[in-house]
């Protein structure tokens, strides 16, 4: 055999995604080259790696015992490159987090001076929904997590970094006011929302049932950039964290309706599992936040302020 750790990267990525599209993307190569790569890979083995049925493509039993092997190996190498770094003095490693989907909008933030001090650091940030960042937290398969709402069921501990804060938004030049009311018709002002195990929608969720709104037209649209962009465009209102929509604000393509019972406010934690053994780079990093977090809080989120008692 004469697979190269290129081939195996392919494969454990293709392997990851079941799809030759996606793990292009994660690769940042084309979808023929990835392809090259598989059948190369494929041609060392007597016994299929994947399968395609219909359009579908599948990882065969034995390509998955070999997916295994090759993420222990590309561990590995990887292994191998941060000691050699290392030996230069630098701290070297890898810095796993998953961050809810709004939280892109704070965490580079974070991370910047970090990263620009730590040059031999690599970064991996995941941005998704809360429920598949719980999951990451519960697997421990990332150092730490942004959210909004603590999970109960976990353990954890945590940095309080700051509030966010969500207003009803529409765009002024479709509603000159929300009508929300314990009875639909009508008239009902559209909400919009985000998909299901979003945090905002939670929020969203909680905020109407406890005001008992029962709701006419709703709209589910699932990132909360297409939220914004379908609240810019007319669409309807939707209870939003202002951390987003700071643009559409100042331009005033979006305005704050006030509402019964909102702002909404909740406080961007970084949290990771109590029986974590964070490694030496994650160490760092959480020692960084505790000591550079209210500087970077004044230096790059003051204008907060002005929204958020609207």
């Amino acid at each position: 055999m004469n697979y190269t750790l290129h081939q195996l990267e392919v494969f454990y990525k293709v392997s990851e995604k079941q799809s030759i599209t996606k793990a292009s993307e994660e690769l940042h190569l084309t979808q023929p080259a990835v392809s090259i790569q598989l059948k190369n890979f494929q041609e060392q083995f007597p016994i299929a790696l994947t399968e395609v049925v219909g359009r579908k493509l599948y990882i065969t039993d034995f390509g998955r015992e070999i997916a295994e092997v090759a993420e222990r190996i590309l561990n590995e190498a990887e292994a191998i490159n941060f000691k050699m770094r290392s030996y230069g003095g630098a701290l070297t490693g890898r810095l796993k987090i998953s961050v809810v989907s709004t939280g892109k909008y704070v965490m580079p933030y974070f991370l910047s001076g970090f990263m620009h001090t730590h040059t031999e650091v690599d970064l991996l940030m995941d941005v998704t929904n809360k429920l598949q960042v719980v999951e990451s937290l519960e697997k421990n398969e990332v150092d730490f997590a942004l959210v909004s709402v603590l999970p109960n069921h976990l353990k954890l501990n945590n940095v309080a970094l700051m509030p966010n804060i969500l207003h009803m938004v529409a765009n002024p030049k479709y509603y000159e006011k929300i009508r929300l009311s314990k009875k639909t018709g009508v008239g009902d002002t559209p909400l919009i929302f985000r998909e299901f195990g979003s945090a905002t929608r939670g929020a969203m969720e909680g905020y109407l049932k406890e005001r008992e709104i029962i709701l006419g037209k709703k709209i589910e649209l699932t990132s909360n950039e297409a939220v914004k962009q379908a609240v810019l465009a007319g669409l309807g209102c939707s209870v939003m964290p202002l951390i987003g929509i700071k643009n559409g604000l100042q331009s005033g393509k979006l305005k704050i309706f006030p509402m019964k019972k909102l702002p909404i406010i909740t406080t961007w934690n970084l949290v990771w599992l109590q029986k974590k053994k964070l490694s030496p780079v994650a160490t760092a990093f959480l020692e960084y936040i505790e000591n550079e977090k209210n500087q970077i809080i004044n230096a790059d989120f003051k204008w907060l302020e002005a929204y958020g008692n609207n």
